[in-house]
């Protein structure tokens, strides 16, 4: 979440003038994330998050995006569910772009997982998978695999002055995932997006995942090791494997994975580490003056990178398996 776009107290009044919520008792913007401007609404009935959708997100994703939240809940899963205006629409413009209003969930994230917030987040996520099967609408995973080489192209140098060599480096790894990349595993619907930032506890206990603006149609094992990359690896660089295993016991307590699944968790988890490292680099330098944004760190992801490497260079470390 973040804010890009300014709402002035009129604009407010005039977008919120078609749906039934009440009048607007507190508005402020939310500086976490980088993609969307992100707003909390309070009005006389209720709460709510109004977003703007900005960068990344293309207009004719929307209806899948928005339909897939709207879908989760009738079909068991805690997600915030958009609102229609009393014409039946859920987008509508604002500041000239499209926007929508979503329930407020209850729940708190965190910032510090435990092994133990590890293991619902991953049985959060599989449930989600669950959930998720026999939704109509379809998508493709345009931050993929595919996508990454071509993404780099332009991030040379931006790599390289991070750290001298880093474009080498990062090169090579592209070439590696690329050959090694897993084929055949099920696919479906996937959050691709699964961070503790998204997901809300109650009492120690997973209660809600939101922010599906990256959700499409990919391999869910990929999902479960972004999912492992954003849960389990410390604030110094170092990977938990007591939290990862954590995380994919919590999974397969609803989903259990295939042996092809398992055995293709360390390159998914490179890949996905990758795929976070390119977007970060390119937005380290692509954010607006004056946003209300907090910058995600690239070097974050480079460090997660190394770790994947070298896992690889020793063989595949079997870091993954079911926690004791």
């Amino acid at each position: 979440m973040a804010v890009y776009t300014d709402i002035t107290d009129a604009e407010l009044e005039a977008f919120l003038a078609g749906y039934d919520l009440g009048q607007p008792l507190v508005f402020k913007g939310i500086a976490e994330g980088v993609e969307n401007s992100n707003f909390l609404l309070e009005t006389t009935k209720g709460r709510y998050f109004l977003t703007v959708y900005e960068r990344r997100v293309q207009a004719e994703d929307l209806p899948f995006f928005l339909g897939l939240m709207a879908w989760l809940g009738p079909h068991g899963f805690p997600s915030a569910a958009p609102i229609a205006d009393r014409a039946g629409r859920l987008l509508n413009p604002m500041c000239g772009k499209p926007a929508a209003i979503v329930e407020f969930m209850p729940g708190l994230s965190v910032r510090r997982p435990s092994a133990s917030h590890c293991r619902e987040a991953g049985g959060g996520l599989a449930w989600l998978h669950l959930a998720g099967q026999g939704y109509g609408g379809h998508r493709a995973n345009d931050l993929g695999e595919r996508s990454w080489s071509a993404l780099f192209l332009g991030l040379g140098d931006a790599a390289e002055a991070l750290k001298p060599g880093l474009r080498q480096t990062i090169a090579a790894d592209l070439a590696t995932i690329e050959r090694a990349w897993p084929k055949g595993l099920p696919a479906a619907v996937i959050h691709a997006d699964f961070f503790p930032d998204n997901v809300f506890f109650r009492d120690g206990k997973f209660a809600a995942a939101i922010d599906f603006y990256f959700a499409c149609d990919d391999l869910l094992a990929y999902d479960l090791a972004i999912g492992l990359n954003a849960w389990c690896f410390e604030a110094d660089g170092t990977f938990n494997v007591t939290s990862a295993q954590a995380f994919v016991a919590g999974y397969e307590q609803r989903r259990p994975l295939s042996a092809d699944e398992r055995a293709a968790l360390p390159i998914l988890a490179w890949g996905a580490a990758m795929r976070f490292f390119l977007t970060r680099l390119h937005d380290w330098g692509a954010t607006p003056e004056g946003a209300l944004v907090k910058r995600k760190d690239p070097m974050e992801y480079e460090r997660k990178l190394a770790v994947h490497r070298a896992a690889q260079a020793g063989g595949g470390l079997l870091l993954f398996g079911e926690a004791r």
